[in-house]
């Protein structure tokens, strides 16, 4: 068995000022937190940190409630764990997931017990971390440092070899002889691996159960030697002969009634009996809040990237009055918003200023969400026609040209096909009269119109043709350019129309 670590070292006489002692304790301010104003030294060793570390956490000079309101109340068991984590790390560039990972607690947690490290002096900033909106948080690189208390309570000489380098790159060079001991103690403690400290459930009840308490266990620190040994597996196990099922014993005949055990019946009768209601929990007056702000910052396009948090404290009031977000987003269709909005907040809460003594009862609030739904459904009518119209307009085959110029060479382009394609009628001879010729076109007079259409057709265009058919109808424009042409220029625009392809056409 170990020797127990002694209790707080005297760093120097207590100083008397007006009969009132002041202790000595571990603190750092924040802006003596960094590398380049630490008045510790930089440890050159994760050995040497960790007989630090141990020291800190077995002196009890760290009393940050003397200095602050929230956070740790002292150098717990699980910053020793942490701390032994950045031991392995070279450098040390921890990053808050991978430390929640390893430790299985919160951001808030691990933060909590970093600025620990860093209020003893254990730890100094090299760079910090940066968290920008949109991108990868980056994490903080530290120094191990030693913190000039542990010098000075166990006698450790530093020198400057170079007088030229910072303070902080300091050296030990000897050790008081009223230290050794002491010192050889916490190198024993840094040797250890520190296991993952259990659930506050599971520590009580261990700590009921034992008859004596050793002082690691009064700490709260839980070790394990690690011995060479005693392994005889390459994952560290145990060649201990001895079965871990030495103690279990099967229940008694008497709990065994129908073939399972009672206790686990009741358990499970009682899950059942709650059904689903049993695994939910019901919100109380913040969490609708939240629910809310959160929903809000859903639904409304203006609210889109605000704060959480900020919006459920503006709509606390209609929360609170019971208000759902179907009846909030009705009372803001009411009131109408701003065509421009710098700030979604500001104007949620000036929407909202009186909303729950307006909309004082659910009557009320019913008929305004039926006002807001029925606004809903008429715009959405009016978008589909809206589309309907737009693809009409911009998707057919043919779009009028905007110039009035170009509309009237148009209509006189189309107007000539039209006087080609049909004589006049006094000019042609009756063909219901006896002995009458029927009237044919001359092939000659459109062989100038197709080779137009036939070059514009190796280009890859079908605007003649196209004009063609919306102005005289598909069976003139078939008697002018021949079938030949006709499906030639229907091929080329389904082609152009298919999303899978796409028209290059060369010099």
């Amino acid at each position: 068995m170990t020797a127990a670590l002694p209790g707080p070292v005297a760093l120097a006489p207590e100083p008397v000022l007006d009969d009132v002692v002041l202790l000595p304790e571990l603190w750092v301010v924040e802006a003596s937190q960094w590398l380049s104003s630490s008045a510790g030294r930089v440890a050159l060793e994760s050995y040497s940190w960790m007989q630090a570390v141990h020291w800190v956490a077995g002196s009890g000079l760290y009393q940050p409630r003397r200095h602050r309101s929230s956070g740790l109340r002292n150098f717990t068991a699980t910053t020793v764990y942490i701390a032994q984590l950045l031991a392995e790390l070279t450098p040390c560039f921890p990053g808050i997931e991978y430390l929640m990972r390893r430790t299985g607690l919160s951001e808030r947690a691990v933060e909590y017990h970093l600025a620990a490290l860093r209020e003893t002096g254990l730890l100094a900033y090299i760079s910090k971390g940066t968290r920008v909106r949109g991108e990868r948080a980056q994490a903080s690189e530290f120094a191990r440092m030693i913190p000039p208390e542990f010098d000075a309570a166990l006698g450790v000489r530093t020198v400057l070899r170079d007088e030229t380098a910072p303070a902080y790159a300091r050296a030990a060079a000897g050790i008081a002889e009223a230290g050794r001991n002491l010192m050889a103690e916490l190198g024993q403690r840094a040797v250890r691996k520190v296991r993952r400290p259990r659930a506050k459930s599971a520590s009580k009840v261990s700590a009921k159960a034992s008859p004596t308490r050793t002082p690691e266990s009064a700490a709260g620190v839980a070790e394990t030697g690690v011995s060479e040994g005693s392994r005889c597996t390459p994952m560290g196990g145990s060649c201990s002969t001895s079965s871990s099922a030495a103690g279990t014993y099967p229940p008694p005949e008497s709990k065994l009634a129908s073939g399972q055990d009672k206790s686990s019946n009741r358990r499970k009768s009682k899950a059942n009996a709650g059904g689903r209601k049993a695994g939910r929990r019901k919100l109380n007056v913040i969490g609708r809040r939240f629910q809310m702000g959160r929903e809000l910052t859903q639904e409304v396009e203006w609210l889109r990237g605000c704060s959480v948090p900020r919006i459920s404290w503006v709509c606390r009031n209609v929360a609170d009055a019971g208000w759902t977000t179907a009846e909030v987003l009705a009372w803001l269709h009411l009131r109408g918003t701003a065509e421009r909005v710098h700030r979604g907040s500001g104007l949620l809460a000036v929407l909202l200023a009186g909303a729950e003594t307006v909309l004082d009862t659910p009557a009320k609030r019913a008929d305004a969400i039926a006002q807001w739904r029925g606004a809903q459904e008429a715009r959405r009518r009016h978008d589909i026609k809206r589309v309907r119209a737009e693809r009409e307009r911009y998707e057919g085959d043919w779009q009028n040209p905007e110039s009035h110029a170009v509309r009237t060479e148009v209509d006189d382009a189309v107007a000539q096909l039209k006087n080609l394609s049909r004589p006049v009628a006094q000019d042609l001879p009756d063909a219901s009269a006896p002995g009458a010729a029927s009237y044919e076109v001359d092939e000659t007079e459109f062989a100038g119109m197709r080779a137009a259409a036939l070059a514009e057709l190796k280009a890859g265009v079908t605007s003649m043709i196209t004009d063609t058919i919306h102005g005289c109808g598909y069976d003139e424009a078939l008697s002018v350019y021949g079938p030949e042409l006709m499906n030639r220029a229907r091929r080329i625009d389904q082609i152009r129309r298919s999303s899978l392809t796409t028209l290059t056409y060369g010099s």
